[in-house]
């Protein structure tokens, strides 16, 4: 009774898994049929996908990435992927989303700048758990320089200080002090002889309300990078620098899962060692169709308009 027992069971689960399996295929064969019906065919890349992974892979990258109604731009979307596509690294993702950010009408200079952001983020990162910084104090040392700018913001009249000329480690320390309001302890630790240009490289770049991305752009893509090292520090402080620039929660969320996906996919492409060469024309082909798209409905609302 027990034998017979025992091969039912291991039928049933065979019978299972062949059910499972089939489901399986029958799934990714649907999301693959309609990667063609939104592309105009599927990339070689698509089709190495694992069948039990491609339905979800597929909904998730077509509901956020590829979505025009999501809370985040879609330049916006595509710049994260690279900063964090770029310090990964990973080739297949930084042609793909430098690709993609560019059709979303992304300039060069947006599209270096999200790089930058990417290479300042891993930077302090490095030295930050690198140097073993207490947490406690660099979350309070980040809630007062939040409070420091809002008090700036709440008067803008005020005369603004003299600039300082940043030479070396003590006339930066000075320009932190005047530019932060305080200066936060792993500033005041990092080697004087690299303080002058590591502070520099912030202050212009990510601190520079005059850069072609935007506060809040910059910030996103300094808070995807951290969530994916991953970064207790960064995210702590490029969540609340993203609140200061006008982040909502909603953003900050799509910047952490467009991390996400980005890291997904590098994953299953390096991995599942994809062809360079073939994937380089299989986004040519995605970039020029979707080109080819915009132009026909360009065209298509100017008809109208001209009725």
């Amino acid at each position: 009774m027990k034998t017979t027992l025992k091969t039912l069971a291991v039928t049933l689960t065979l019978l299972t898994g062949a059910a499972a399996n089939a489901d399986s295929k029958s799934s990714a064969a649907a999301a693959r049929a309609d990667v063609q019906k939104t592309f105009g065919f599927v990339p070689q890349f698509i089709l190495r996908m694992p069948d039990a992974a491609m339905p979800g892979l597929w909904e998730e990258l077509k509901s956020l990435q590829l979505n025009p109604g999501t809370a985040l731009p879609g330049k916006t979307k595509e710049l994260i992927g690279l900063g964090v596509s770029s310090q990964i690294p990973c080739r297949y993702c930084i042609v793909a989303h430098t690709e993609f950010a560019k059709l979303n009408g992304a300039t060069d200079a947006e599209i270096g700048e999200a790089v930058g952001m990417a290479a300042i983020t891993r930077h302090w990162s490095t030295y930050l758990n690198g140097t073993m910084t207490d947490e406690n104090q660099f979350r309070a040392e980040i809630r007062t320089l939040v409070d420091n700018v809002k008090k700036a913001m709440a008067n803008p009249n005020a005369t603004p200080p003299k600039p300082i000329t940043v030479t070396d480690g003590a006339s930066a320390l000075r320009d932190i002090a005047q530019t932060l309001g305080s200066t936060p302890d792993f500033l005041k630790r990092f080697p004087d002889v690299a303080r002058a240009g590591a502070w520099r490289e912030m202050k212009e770049l990510q601190m520079n309300p005059n850069t072609a991305l935007s506060g809040k752009s910059k910030e996103l893509v300094g808070l995807a990078v951290s969530a994916q090292i991953p970064c207790r520090y960064c995210i702590i402080a490029h969540t609340e620098f993203a609140k200061l620039n006008g982040a909502t929660d909603a953003e900050i969320n799509e910047a952490v899962a467009m991390a996400a996906l980005t890291r997904n996919a590098s994953t299953m492409l390096n991995g599942l060692q994809v062809d360079e060469s073939q994937f380089k024309k299989d986004i040519d082909r995605l970039v020029k169709g979707a080109r080819n798209a915009q132009k026909a409905s360009t065209k298509s609302r100017e008809t109208a308009l001209a009725r």
